[in-house]
């Protein structure tokens, strides 16, 4: 690492892009999901930059013996196709701040 970038395997960084946001949409926890939705969406302009395609999981995706979070669920919208396009939107957003 040099000032503030860094070198990064971008098929290292598709993984974890893809489980991260796989994880950020099965996740039933509201809290969890409003303390992580900004560094998902931070993470989703770099990998736009970096040209990496992510995997955008469906609602129902869950991963074998996946345990989710019940005590305090996400709004309604969390699980539909609001989802993708309100993550997408707030990556846009915050694109812009971000330098190039």
């Amino acid at each position: 690492m040099q000032g503030d970038e860094c070198q990064i395997d971008p098929l290292m960084f598709k993984a974890f892009v893809d489980a991260l946001l796989a994880w950020h949409r099965r996740t039933s926890h509201a809290v969890m999901a409003a303390l992580s939705e900004g560094f998902v969406a931070t993470v989703l302009v770099l990998a736009e930059r970096a040209g990496i395609e992510v995997e955008w999981q469906p609602a129902d995706f869950a991963e074998v013996g996946d345990v989710k979070d019940v005590q305090v669920p996400t709004a309604p919208d969390s699980c539909d196709g609001g989802w993708t396009a309100a993550l997408q939107q707030k990556s846009r957003d915050l694109g812009r701040f971000m330098a190039a």
